[in-house]
């Protein structure tokens, strides 16, 4: 959950997952939706869906009991060299290194390092450094010390050096260049999409799409439209996802609201729209299943900011 969401916000999603999921078996044993659901609100969803898989291989082929070893560790679905070393080093006291931003970042400081970091040169050069640096037979608590350093002293903006245990032997503090490390190259400019979704309404319920299980979002539910092509309008643009993503031809109504959400690579801005089914039975060409819902239920299935965000302007509605 660590991975890319802030302490803070976690607490409550790792509470109420524990609730949830108090061992290895019960998340091995519960259905994707279910885990979907729990994690709603987290973003990435793959980590949810990693996490899921982890725990069923754990069970089928660890006899329920997570590996010790990093190189075992890292065969887990989601488990990286960062998150590997992480498990092995605190849960397991081996010596092992991790690499996660806040230690990144100390390291970058401490010893001046000049490259990218996130280029594959300085990616190596850190990794060496931590491991170099590893006390032996104290690894768990030496990482979780650089990790605790970086997320209060030693902050991405205005550090707090002076406070900093390592302020004589910092190399960055030493030249006066701390806030200049780690060197970080500009980013290429992120993409914004326009895309459609349709409210298509019969008899006071709406339907609703599962998104195929890879891939951006998948496994959670949405409003079905898609991605603006050149050339088109918006009503045109819904017309045709919908025809191709169920088959069926709608009447595009009123609008019901524009949303706008970012993810890690691009942004999106989204125009729902109330619609009509003219013909046609909504099938699930482009989508692992539809369903339709009454606005009431859909707090039960598992979507995305923004489609969730469009469940509650159906819910704050007076009529659909």
């Amino acid at each position: 959950m660590l991975q890319q969401t802030r302490v803070e916000t976690v607490i409550p999603y790792f509470e109420r997952w524990m609730e949830c999921f108090p061992s290895i078996r019960a998340l091995a044993s519960s259905s994707q939706q279910a885990v979907l659901a729990v994690w709603e609100g987290l973003g990435y969803y793959g980590r949810a869906r990693n996490l899921h898989k982890a725990a069923q291989i754990v069970m089928d082929e660890y006899n329920g009991v997570l590996p010790e070893e990093v190189q075992l560790l890292r065969r887990l679905p989601g488990v990286g060299r960062y998150t590997a070393g992480a498990i092995a080093s605190i849960a397991f006291l081996c010596d092992e290194p991790t690499l996660d931003g806040n230690i990144r970042r100390v390291v970058a400081r401490h010893f001046d390092v000049s490259e990218d970091a996130r280029s594959t040169q300085g990616e190596q050069q850190l990794w060496r450094l931590v491991a170099q640096h590893l006390p032996v037979g104290r690894a768990g608590e030496y990482n979780q010390a650089l990790m605790d350093l970086g997320a209060s002293l030693c902050s991405p903006k205005s550090p707090d050096c002076e406070e900093c245990p390592l302020k004589d032997t910092c190399i960055a503090k030493q030249l006066g260049i701390q806030e200049q490390r780690p060197v970080r190259l500009p980013k290429p400019s992120i993409p914004h999409h326009i895309v459609t979704a349709a409210v298509i309404s019969m008899d006071n319920k709406v339907l609703i799409a599962c998104r195929p299980p890879r891939g951006l979002l998948g496994g959670l539910w949405e409003f079905p439209g898609g991605k603006l092509q050149e050339g088109e309008d918006l009503q045109g643009c819904l017309r045709r996802e919908i025809c191709e993503e169920l088959g069926v031809e709608v009447e595009v109504g009123a609008q019901i609201g524009e949303y706008r959400h970012a993810y890690t690579h691009f942004r999106v801005t989204l125009f729902a729209y109330r619609c009509i089914l003219l013909q046609g039975e909504p099938r699930p060409i482009q989508a692992a299943d539809v369903r339709w819902v009454y606005p009431g239920d859909l707090a039960q299935y598992p979507m995305g900011k923004i489609d969730r965000q469009i469940s509650q302007t159906l819910l704050s509605s007076t009529s659909l």
